[in-house]
């Protein structure tokens, strides 16, 4: 900081020097004073005239950053009018007039009274004018120039950014580009080398270069190795004044990283891996991991394993975790202690992505054996058949032995095995196993033709551990003896016609056996030795197990015998063979030419008149016919009456109220259930009057049509009186109304007029006289007693 203080203060000198000989350069060359009058001779003798010229500058400079005690002096106006005397003035206007550079209005010397600095304003615009001091009027008419300000060193160079950062590959060749670093200088490029900069390396060394021009880094060593050094810390300068002693300069840090290249094959870190798995392992458990280490990373750094050779190829599987990157070795295949106890495997590892340029730093993949050790497990015992079909007679006596089955400890220990049924196979516990040796026995005796097979399982299990057991399905099938007769396949009723031909046969027999075949066909036919000479029917063997029955003799009658019972013996032909005899039932029937059955019963053959079935079935049609069409008749008929309704639109009824409520008055209509007001006999099941509504229809009379809402009250009422006096269908009808009802439960009196008039009242009525004329009936009627007995 000091040199650079004595530095700054050396430009200022030097500056001043410049303007001090700038300013001497100016005043001699543009201030000079015009002549008036002033003649020049031409060619040929010719003179020339020159006009009068006031004053003349090109522009005036001043340094910038200057920190003197004094303003700086920039320039002197002067006009050539201006004798000294002191009556002209001078002014100066335009920027920073007045503020930064004020002018002595007598000499025209102008100051600048602040320090200026170029990068914030290069150049001002000022007028100057020469006025006369005592009327102000202009001298000389106004003239513009400019200040510039003088650049000087002041603003070191500045980077774009602070911090960079760059990838570049490792071991990339020497010169190979990695990025480009810019720096600016705020000074004037145009003047001096202010702003010429060269850029260098401060730290880096040997691994990196840069341009001094361009700012561009480079490699500077071949084989750069991430695997070594992943990241470089590089400084770079950026200096002003071409580089030289006391330029001004700027730096910045960039962060180079070498991105990986799949340089280093995979390499396993020892020659043999040990690893052990139970023989009691399912295949596709894991047995172990190995891992080879590959320095690369990302797909450069992929693996894949596989089992190229060994003796444990077939039992043995490898996989690739992507994850870990690591080898996972998989049972294949169920295992045997006893067989084998160890395995040998050749397994390699080898890069999935290969750069081939650097193919020569290969192979890229790496090989290693894998030693499996089987270890003993305690396995549950082991049948020697996968399944067993036993075989036992029918109606054998409780205890026959079946079969054997047989298991055995596949360990080495060979513990003892006991055996056992399992319950849920043989709920009704026909069979019975001796817990040793494996027998299976009978409990109870076996029918085939009820159960042919029975399927059972079988437990072996260890005696001293519970937990190893193995099961076996055991199928038994049940040998048939010849112990069930042969018997009719079905109920067999045969029928003969009376008039019946010799040796005609009417129906054929089948026989069933429920043993086996062998036990069973072929059948023999016979008649009992009793009725060997049967004289009304014999058979004959049909040699396929049936048997036909054939007429001995004709003409049967049904008044003397209309049912025979002819025994039929069936023996197999099992050994030894089964008989039985089978009663066939005989009926002698009517029959026509044709030997079509008419009557089979003694009773029908006596009446000598009867109906047919179809006769019968067309009777019972046409009652159910009738019965239908009455229905019908009956359903159309009630449909036709309807309900005694007044009016669909309006019920005068809904305008009753009762006077034994204690509710809202007479005006509280709504406190009801109108359909009870409607019917007030309904609820308690009393079924009320009904009229008898006339068979024609009512036709109104064109001019009698209800009152519309906006017509009065009373002319309403009176057109509804006269469509009801005219109408012969509206109530009453020829029937007898009863007024004297006041419903039941009423605690009020009758009000009907029937039984007021009946009884003696003391009611007063005398006040319907006020009530007007449409209650004059009803005074008439009920007036004043006095009124009454005089009219009496």
């Amino acid at each position: 900081m000091k040199e650079d203080s004595c530095l700054h203060a050396a430009l200022i000198c030097l500056g001043m020097l410049y303007y001090s000989h700038a300013m001497s350069t100016e005043k001699l060359n543009h201030l000079r004073p015009s002549l008036h009058g002033h003649h020049e001779k031409g060619k040929e003798g010719q003179v020339l005239h020159r006009s009068k010229r006031g004053w003349v500058w090109n522009q005036f400079f001043v340094i910038e950053e200057y920190t003197g005690p004094d303003p700086v002096l920039v320039g002197k106006l002067h006009s050539d009018i201006d004798s000294g005397d002191g009556n002209i003035k001078y002014i100066l206007s335009g920027e920073g007039a007045g503020i930064i550079f004020v002018i002595d209005d007598k000499s025209g010397n102008i100051h600048a009274t602040k320090t200026l600095d170029r990068e914030e304003r290069a150049q001002y615009i000022l007028t100057a004018q020469a006025v006369d001091r005592n009327t102000n009027r202009p001298l000389e008419p106004p003239s513009e120039f400019i200040v510039k300000v003088q650049d000087i060193n002041d603003n070191p160079p500045e980077f774009l950014h602070e911090n960079y950062h760059a990838n570049v590959p490792e071991r990339s060749n020497v010169g190979t580009s990695v990025i480009q670093v810019t720096a600016s200088d705020a000074d004037d490029p145009t003047y001096g080398n202010s702003a010429k900069l060269v850029y260098s390396i401060l730290e880096g060394q040997p691994y990196f270069s840069v341009e001094a021009q361009t700012g561009i880094i480079r490699t500077a060593l071949p084989n750069m190795d991430r695997e070594a050094k992943e990241e470089y810390h590089v400084v770079i300068q950026a200096k002003d004044m071409g580089g030289h002693m006391g330029g001004l300069s700027g730096t910045t840090k960039v962060t180079i990283t070498l991105t990986d290249v799949n340089d280093n094959p995979p390499k396993f870190p020892q020659s043999v891996y040990q690893m052990s798995i139970s023989e009691a392992s399912i295949p596709g458990e894991e047995v172990g991991r190995l891992k080879a280490k590959d320095p690369d990373i990302g797909e450069n750094g992929l693996v894949t394993y596989s089992i190229i050779d060994g003796d444990g190829v077939e039992m043995f599987e490898i996989t690739t975790d992507y994850e870990t990157q690591e080898g996972v070795v998989k049972l294949k295949k169920l295992l045997d202690f006893e067989t084998k106890k160890t395995y040998s495997l050749k397994v390699e590892a080898a890069n999935v992505h290969i750069d081939p340029k650097f193919i020569s730093n290969g192979p890229f993949k790496d090989t290693v054996t894998v030693k499996v050790a089987v270890e003993d497990a305690d396995e549950p015992p082991i049948f020697l058949a996968p399944s067993y079909i036993l075989e036992v007679h029918e109606n054998a006596a409780a205890g026959a032995v079946v079969g054997r089955v047989h298991a055995k400890d596949p360990d080495a220990a060979n513990s003892a095995i006991r055996y056992s049924i399992d319950r849920h196979t043989d709920l009704e516990r026909y069979f019975s196993i001796n817990p040793e040796d494996g027998y299976i026995k009978t409990i109870k005796t076996l029918d085939r033709e009820e159960i042919a097979w029975h399927n059972i399982s079988v437990f072996a299990t260890e005696v001293y551990n519970r937990h190893q057991e193995a099961k076996v399905p055991v199928a038994i099938k049940v040998l048939d003896v010849n112990d069930n007769a042969p018997k009719f396949a079905s109920t067999y009723e045969a029928f003969i016609c009376e008039n019946a031909q010799s040796n005609q046969p009417f129906i054929t027999i089948t026989a069933d056996d429920k043993d086996d075949a062998a036990n069973g066909p072929r059948f023999i036919f016979s008649l009992p030795p009793e009725i060997i000479h049967n004289p009304n029917f014999t058979l004959r063997d049909n040699r396929d197990n049936t048997v036909s029955i054939l007429v001995r003799r004709g003409g049967f009658s049904r008044q003397k015998q209309d049912l025979y019972l002819l025994p039929i013996v069936i023996s197999d032909g099992g050994i030894p063979p089964m008989s039985s005899t089978n009663t066939l039932t005989i009926r002698v029937c009517g029959c026509d030419s044709n030997g079509s059955l008419l009557s089979c019963n003694a009773e029908a053959y006596i009446l000598n008149a009867g109906l047919s079935t179809g006769a019968l079935i067309a009777i019972l049609a046409c009652i159910v016919i009738l019965l239908v069409i009455v229905v019908l008749f009956v359903t159309l008929k009630r449909q036709k009456k309807e309900p005694l309704i007044v009016f669909e639109e309006e019920d005068v009824r809904e305008n009753i109220i009762t006077y034994d409520d204690e509710g809202g008055g007479e005006e509280d209509t709504e406190a009801f259930d109108i359909a009870t007001l409607q019917n007030p006999d309904g609820i308690n099941g009393f079924i009320p009057r009904k009229d008898i509504k006339p068979e024609y229809q009512y036709m109104p009379r064109p001019g009698l049509r209800p009152a519309p809402n906006s017509v009065d009250v009373d002319d309403f009422i009176n057109t509804r009186i006269q469509e009801a006096d005219n109408d012969p269908t509206a109530p009453p009808y020829d029937s007898i109304q009863i007024y004297g009802y006041e419903g039941r439960g009423s605690v009020a009196g009758s009000l009907s007029s029937l039984e007021s008039a009946t009884t003696d009242s003391d009611l007063d009525y005398d006040y319907l006289q006020n009530w007007g004329p449409r209650f004059k009936k009803l005074a008439d009627l009920y007036g004043s007693k006095d009124t009454f007995d005089d009219d009496s």
